[in-house]
C-alpha cells in the first residue's frame, strides 16, 4: 500500500477527530455565553458559582484551543486486533467511544515504553505528522514482525519498513542481525536517566531514531522529574530540526524543546558560520580565559585623581578610592551587572563627606539621601562611574571585543597568539554567527542581567486589569484583583518551549545532541550549563565530522566537561543505507583515514552508484532536471535530495526554476517538496530515498583531506539510490566502476 493511502487513511480519522474538537469548543463557548449571561443579583453565593462555572469552562476553552496544533500524533496496534490514537488530550465521541488518549494517560504508555526488544502486547507503533489540520508523514516502527500479516506488512514506511525488508530474508544470518539491531536499541533506549550517553553509530545504524525515542521514552518515564523543565533537544541545522519533528512528532506536546547552536542564546538566532580556522579558535576553552580577562577589564582603576563638578563644588575623586570600592564589589561573587550596584554604592558613600565638606555640611544621616542625590545628578560623577564600572551587554563586550584591537589584545595576551587574534578580528557591528554564541553566553553569565528592571509588576497588571474592567464593564462579575492575578498566571500556560526560549537561565532535565561530533568545545561548555545534572544523550560519528580527526575519540570530546563519567554505546550495523552505496562512501573514508571505524553494511540494494561525466559545471547544472526524472522513475515516486555546495545551490536552484516539472524546495522548506536542494552540512542525519550529489570535486577537492568528511556525508543520504553529476576527475573517480560512468 502506498504512504499516500495510509496517509489518506489516517487522515479520515484525523477528520473525525477535528469534528468532535470543534463540536466540544462550540458546546463550552455556547455554556460560557450564558454563564456569563445570567443575572445572579446581589447574592454572594449565586455570584461565586457563577464565577466558578464561567472558570470553568474558560479553562476548558483553554485546553481545546491549545490541543489545536498537533492534536493527534501517534498510534499503536496491539496483538488483540484494538487501535489507539495518542495525542495532546483524551477524546471521546458523544457515546463516550475514545477517539484519542492524553499522552499522559497509562494507556499511551506502551507508545513511549515498547521496543522491538520488549514489545509487550504492541506489534506496530505509527508517529503521524502533521500540519494544521492535515496528515503530511508517517513514520512505523515494527515491534513485532510475526504478528503482522502480509497485508500490515505492506503498510508499513519508514523504518518499519526497512526493518521488514531485512526480515524477509529467511536466513540465519539476516535475523541475527535484525536481533542485534533491535537489542542495541533497546540498550539505549532505556539506559537510566542520570549519566551522559554516548551514541557513536556510522550512516545508516539509525542512531537518530534510536536518540529521538529515547527522548519520548524519558519525557514519559520521568516526566514528574523533567516535565517542568524539559528535554533540550540540538540539532546541527534548521533542516535537520525540521525533519525530525516529522519523524517523530510525539516530542512536540511532551516537553521537548528543539533548537539549533544557533539558537542557544535568547534574544539572538543566526545561521552564519566562520571559516574554519576562525571557528577553530572561537570553539577553544581558552576563550573562557579571554572573555573572563575581557569583562574584568570594564572594572577599571584611573591612573590619576580626577576632579568632579557636583552643582557649584568640585571634589576629587582618587585611585584609592575606586581601587576599594572595585575590591568590595567584586568580594560579593556577584556578575559584573549586579556587583556595580555595590561599586557605586561603595564609590558614592566615600565621595559623600566631601561634598558635605565643600557644602559646610556635616555629612550626618539625615544629610545622606541629599547629597547622595546630589552626586547622582552629576553629569561628571555619572561619566567618572562609568568610566570605572560601565553596565554591559553581551553583545557589546563580544563586538568591542572583536572590533577594537587594543581591547583584544588586552585581553587575549598570553592567551592566543598574534596570529590567531588577527582571525578574530571584524569590523564593528558585523552579523553574528553561530560560534559567537557560546561565547555570548560566557559574557551573559559573567554580567549578569543586561536589561532594565521592569516597573512594579503587581501594580502594573492591576492597573491594566482595571482598564480592562472598565471597557469590558464586567466589574460586577470578577474583581481587578482575581483579573490581574489570571493576566498574571498567563505565563502558566505557555508551553516548556516557548517560556524556555525566552529564558537564558533555564535549565533542562536531559540534554540530547544529535550530530555531536560537530560541536565545540564552547558550545559544549554552554549546553552542559544548561543541563546542570549532566543527563545527557550525544549522538554521532567522528567520522561524518565537518573536519575529520583520526586522533580525535569521544574521551577527548568530553573530558573537559564531565571528565570520564560517560558510557559510550556503538552501533555497528547499517541497515538503512545499502551495501552497494556503502562500499564507496567507506572504500573514500578509510583511504584518507584509515584509523576511522566503519560501519558495516547488510542492506545490498538494487542499485549500484551511477556517475554523469559532464564537460563543465554550466552542463552538469543543466541536465539536473533530466536525471531528477530519471531518478524519480526508477524509484517509483518517493524523495530525491540535491546536494552541493553552498556556492553551487544557486546554480541548482536556477537550473530546477527553469524546469516546470521539478517540485522542489531548498534547505529547510526542501523536506516538503519531492526534491530539496540541500548544502552537505544541511543534509546531516538526514534520508531520502535518492540523492543526487552535484561536482563532488568542490565538495572535496582533491588533495585537500577537509571536504572528505562532508563528501562522505553527502554519499550516505540515500537509502535507495546515489548519482553522482559532476566534472572528471574528483576524489571519487578512483573508486568508482568506469561501467557506472555515463558520459553526456
Amino acid at each position: 500500500m502506498s504512504e499516500q493511502t495510509e496517509i489518506n487513511l489516517e487522515q479520515q480519522n484525523l477528520d473525525v477527530v477535528y469534528e468532535r474538537l470543534d463540536e466540544l469548543r462550540d458546546e463550552a463557548q455556547a455554556k460560557l455565553s450564558t454563564v456569563r449571561r445570567t443575572n445572579v443579583g446581589g447574592n454572594h453565593q449565586n455570584r461565586s458559582e457563577r464565577d466558578a462555572f464561567a472558570t470553568l469552562y474558560e479553562d476548558q476553552l483553554v485546553k481545546l484551543n491549545n490541543a489545536e496544533e498537533g492534536l493527534v500524533f501517534g498510534r499503536i496496534d496491539a496483538a488483540d486486533g484494538d487501535t489507539t490514537y495518542i495525542g495532546r488530550i483524551g477524546l471521546s465521541d458523544a457515546e463516550r467511544r475514545q477517539l484519542v488518549m492524553d499522552w499522559r494517560a497509562p494507556a499511551s504508555e506502551p507508545f513511549y515504553r515498547a521496543t522491538a526488544a520488549d514489545p509487550g502486547e504492541v506489534i506496530r507503533r505509527r508517529h503521524i505528522a502533521t500540519r494544521r489540520r492535515s496528515v503530511i508523514g508517517i513514520e512505523d516502527d515494527v515491534l513485532d514482525l510475526t504478528a503482522l500479516d502480509q497485508e500490515d506488512i505492506q503498510s508499513l514506511h519508514g523504518e518499519g519498513a526497512l526493518i521488514a525488508s531485512l526480515s524477509s530474508h529467511r536466513t540465519g544470518r539476516m535475523s541475527d542481525i535484525v536481533a542485534t539491531i533491535q537489542a542495541e536499541q533497546d540498550r539505549i533506549i532505556r539506559k537510566p536517566l542520570a549519566g551522559v550517553v554516548v551514541v557513536q553509530g556510522g550512516p545508516g545504524t539509525g542512531k537518530t531514531a534510536v536518540a529521538l525515542h529515547r527522548a519520548a521514552y524519558l519525557l514519559y518515564q520521568h516526566r514528574e522529574r523533567i516535565a517542568k523543565s524539559g528535554v533540550l533537544l540540538v540539532g546541527p541545522s534548521p533542516v535537520f530540526l525540521k525533519y525530525i519533528e516529522q519523524v517523530l512528532p510525539s516530542l512536540g506536546e511532551t516537553g521537548a524543546v528543539l533548537l539549533t547552536p544557533g539558537q542557544l542564546m535568547p534574544g539572538f538566532e543566526t545561521t552564519l558560520h566562520d571559516r574554519d580556522t576562525t571557528a577553530a579558535i572561537k570553539g577553544d576553552l581558552r576563550m573562557v580565559q579571554v572573555i573572563a580577562k575581557s569583562v574584568r577589564n570594564y572594572q577599571r582603576v584611573p591612573k590619576e585623581s580626577q576632579e568632579l563638578v557636583v552643582g557649584r563644588h568640585t571634589i576629587v575623586m582618587t585611585p584609592a578610592m575606586v581601587k576599594q570600592a572595585r575590591e568590595r564589589a567584586r568580594r560579593t561573587g556577584n556578575p559584573h551587572n549586579q556587583a556595580r550596584d555595590t561599586f557605586v554604592s561603595a564609590l558614592l558613600k566615600q565621595l559623600v563627606p566631601l561634598l558635605a565638606e565643600q557644602q559646610g555640611l556635616a555629612g550626618t544621616d539625615e544629610q545622606l539621601p541629599e547629597l547622595l542625590e546630589d552626586l547622582r545628578n552629576s553629569r561628571d560623577v555619572k561619566v567618572a562611574v562609568n568610566l570605572c564600572w560601565l553596565p554591559l551587554t553581551p553583545s557589546g563586550v563580544l563586538d568591542a571585543l572583536f572590533s577594537k584591537p587594543q581591547k583584544l589584545v588586552a585581553a587575549a595576551d598570553g592567551i592566543l597568539s598574534f596570529e590567531e587574534m588577527a582571525r578574530l578580528r571584524r569590523n564593528r557591528r558585523s552579523p553574528l554567527t553561530v560560534e559567537d554564541v557560546p561565547l555570548l553566553d560566557e559574557v551573559a553569565e559573567l554580567i549578569g542581567p543586561w536589561e532594565a528592571a521592569a516597573p512594579d509588576r503587581d501594580t502594573a497588571e492591576i492597573e491594566y486589569a482595571e482598564a480592562v474592567l472598565d471597557m469590558t464593564g464586567t466589574g460586577d462579575m470578577v474583581s481587578a484583583e482575581q483579573l490581574a492575578q489570571r493576566y498574571a498566571s498567563r505565563e502558566l500556560s505557555l508551553t516548556v518551549a516557548e517560556r524556555a526560549a525566552e529564558d537564558r537561565e533555564w535549565t533542562y532535565g536531559h540534554l540530547v545532541v544529535d550530530e555531536a561530533q560537530e560541536l565545540s568545545p564552547m558550545q559544549l561548555r554552554l549546553l552542559f550549563r544548561k543541563v546542570p545534572s549532566k543527563s545527557a544523550t550525544l549522538v554521532g560519528d567522528l567520522a561524518q565530522a565537518t573536519t575529520v580527526d583520526s586522533g580525535r575519540t569521544w574521551q577527548s570530546v568530553l573530558q573537559p566537561h564531565v571528565g570520564d563519567r560517560f558510557s559510550l554505546e556503538q552501533l555497528s550495523v547499517s541497515y538503512r543505507t545499502p551495501a552497494r552505496i556503502m562500499t564507496l562512501a567507506n572504500s573514500l573514508l578509510t583511504t584518507y583515514f584509515p584509523g576511522l571505524r566503519v560501519p558495516e553494511p547488510v542492506r545490498e540494494g538494487s542499485w549500484d552508484p551511477k556517475i554523469d561525466v559532464m564537460p563543465d559545471l554550466a552542463a552538469a547544472s543543466a541536465a539536473l532536471p533530466d536525471v531528477i526524472g530519471e531518478e524519480l522513475a526508477a524509484i517509483g515516486g518517493g524523495r530525491i535530495a540535491v546536494i552541493a555546495t553552498p556556492a553551487h545551490v544557486e546554480l541548482v536552484e536556477h537550473a530546477l526554476s527553469n524546469a516546470q516539472h521539478v517540485d522542489f524546495g531548498r534547505g529547510p522548506a526542501g523536506i516538503d517538496h519531492t526534491v530539496a536542494v540541500l548544502s552537505p552540512f544541511e543534509a546531516k542525519g538526514l534520508e531520502f530515498d535518492g540523492v543526487i550529489v552535484l561536482e563532488p570535486a568542490a565538495i572535496a577537492p582533491a588533495g585537500d583531506t577537509r571536504g572528505i568528511g562532508e563528501l562522505y556525508v553527502a554519499l550516505t543520504r540515500a537509502t535507495s539510490r546515489l548519482r553522482v553529476v559532476g566534472v572528471e576527475p574528483s576524489v571519487l573517480s578512483p573508486f568508482l566502476d568506469a561501467g557506472a560512468a555515463v558520459r553526456r
